[in-house]
């Protein structure tokens, strides 16, 4: 039987405070900052590993956390959630964004449908749509190939296969895998659609609307917007507008587009990367087998991460390290920091995903906690952040735990060797320095030159970004937040705080205001 408590109620939680601090840029130093690195270190897959000696643990603070998680049934909660238990209890709803990479557990059925075949069957025709827009049997109404495809959504419909799309695209060229390229409306903001449609060919583009509910004001102004273009150029929309959609939406059926693909509402938009919100448009830009590269990264590490053993599993690991810094070491931010400029929208994702899951003040069951839960979550792509705002994480009054995530060869493979390097070799060497110099720092008598140190930071180290190791990666954030979310006790899958500010436009917008609103929409012209 599950027990669903709040942290501060664990006898784990109390020995976890009670634990010697330890002094990170002592342990981090010489040759006990050489054995950290090589044994503080757990393998993810194809390749990858979770290191995490520049981070302020040791043994008998992993012990503890090891306890924490048998305690709060971490794995046994990850094992009734893909098992198809209600685990989203403010909409009452399951949790299945697993099943749409690879069946673990039991047969889930819901509302009388077999869960994992339902996906499958979608995966299953999206590539067969994608494969006939590839090979010409899908065309424009001139019989020519679409070359583009274009995803209009908005928040998980647009930000995870977004930064997935921008991740493997130089691979996909040099791999012979690029098959369209692809571009993405989400905001309402009509510069966003309008630079959009400026960029493209409308004639040979194919658009993917995203919408669950086909009710998303942004996503369906969107549309209008793309409509009118496609009017405009004489084109009829219904031949080049696909939907993503619930089979119960006003999308489902109709005979505005050229087919639909289904969802449901046991994926929230910021885990739907691996369904078809995200399987339409990366199918189309790289076709079907990269796609099920990269379920298979995710499926692999979504085994892994049924592991009890807690230095074997990397992604409750990471969070609990993640709870310990929030919680026992109060610091409230976390940055996340890939050296890699594929991974340049990824950052934003987990921004969302991150946020947007634990950024809640309440329990499972709607009653106020008494500690802090998800932290800030914010990241640029390295270098470019180290000439940003890398100076507040070195020198600042906050202490900001750091996700580094590198890669040991490039993409692409291009590169030069300048001043007896290379530039992946530079790339390499500023992540290795920047987690040694956050943790030891450097004293000097000068202050504005000194370096406390005690900044902690992991790294995910990879031999190189695929459809894969991608899918590994996408997974790995994704499982650590679920781990969190458990050990905070919170709801990690409803986002009850987007909505309020929907309401109050909607009122705005049909002129039923007053107070302070009446005036902002007097001053914006509304």
């Amino acid at each position: 039987m599950l027990n669903w408590n709040n942290l501060d109620t664990l006898a784990s939680y109390q020995e976890l405070e009670k634990a010697e601090r330890i002094n990170l840029a002592e342990v981090m130093s010489g040759e006990n900052g050489a054995e950290r690195v090589k044994t503080y270190s757990t393998p993810i897959v194809d390749g990858m590993t979770f290191n995490y000696a520049a981070k302020a643990v040791d043994d008998n603070v992993l012990a503890i956390l090891d306890k924490l998680a048998k305690e709060a049934q971490l794995v046994e909660k990850y094992e009734s959630l893909y098992n198809g238990a209600v685990i989203n209890t403010g909409e009452k709803r399951l949790v299945l964004h697993q099943l749409t990479r690879g069946q673990l557990g039991g047969k889930v059925e819901a509302d009388g449908v077999d869960k994992r075949e339902f996906y499958v069957t979608q995966q299953k025709r999206i590539a067969e749509f994608a494969n006939q827009v590839h090979a010409g049997e899908i065309t424009n109404a001139a019989g020519e190939k679409f070359t583009t495809v274009v995803q209009i959504g908005i928040g998980g419909s647009d930000l995870g296969p977004r930064a997935m799309y921008l991740a493997m695209e130089n691979w996909a060229k040099k791999n012979g895998a690029f098959k369209m390229e692809a571009k993405f409306i989400s905001n309402v903001d009509p510069d966003d659609a309008a630079a959009v449609l400026n960029s493209i060919d409308v004639e040979h583009s194919l658009f993917v609307l995203v919408s669950k509910s086909g009710t998303t004001l942004e996503t369906l102004t969107n549309e209008s917007f793309v409509k009118d273009a496609l009017a405009k150029a004489g084109l009829d929309a219904s031949k080049h507008m696909i939907a993503v959609t619930s089979e119960t939406s006003p999308l489902a059926k109709s005979e505005d587009y050229l087919a639909a693909f289904f969802m449901d509402d046991f994926i929230g938009g910021r885990y739907s990367s691996t369904s078809a919100v995200g399987g339409a448009v990366l199918s189309l830009a790289f076709g079907p087998e990269v796609f099920a590269q990269f379920l298979e990264g995710a499926a692999e590490v979504d085994r892994r991460a049924t592991n009890k053993n807690l230095l074997e599993n990397p992604e409750m690991l990471d969070a609990l390290i993640g709870v310990y810094e929030r919680n026992v070491l109060g610091y409230p931010a976390t940055a996340v920091l890939p050296y890699s400029q594929a991974l340049s929208r990824f950052p934003a994702h987990l921004q969302q995903m991150d946020m947007e899951s634990n950024g809640k003040s309440v329990n499972r069951f709607g009653e106020p906690v008494n500690y802090v839960t998800g932290p800030l979550i914010f990241g640029e792509p390295g270098t470019n952040g180290q000439h940003s705002f890398y100076q507040l994480l070195h020198q600042g009054t906050d202490i900001v735990p750091l996700q580094f995530i590198g890669f040991k060869d490039s993409q692409i493979g291009t590169d030069v060797v300048i001043q007896g390097s290379t530039s992946q070799q530079k790339l390499c060497a500023n992540v290795a320095a920047q987690i040694v110099a956050f943790a030891c720092g450097k004293a000097d008598d000068n202050r504005n030159k000194n370096f406390e140190g005690g900044r902690p930071s992991s790294i995910i180290i990879g031999d190189r970004l695929t459809p894969k190791t991608l899918g590994a990666l996408l997974a790995h954030f994704e499982n650590k937040v679920m781990f969190q979310g458990f050990a905070w006790n919170v709801n990690s899958f409803d986002q009850e705080g987007v909505q309020l500010g929907k309401v109050l436009a909607k009122r705005v917008l049909a002129h039923e205001t007053d107070g302070a609103l009446k005036v902002y929409s007097d001053l914006l012209n509304i």
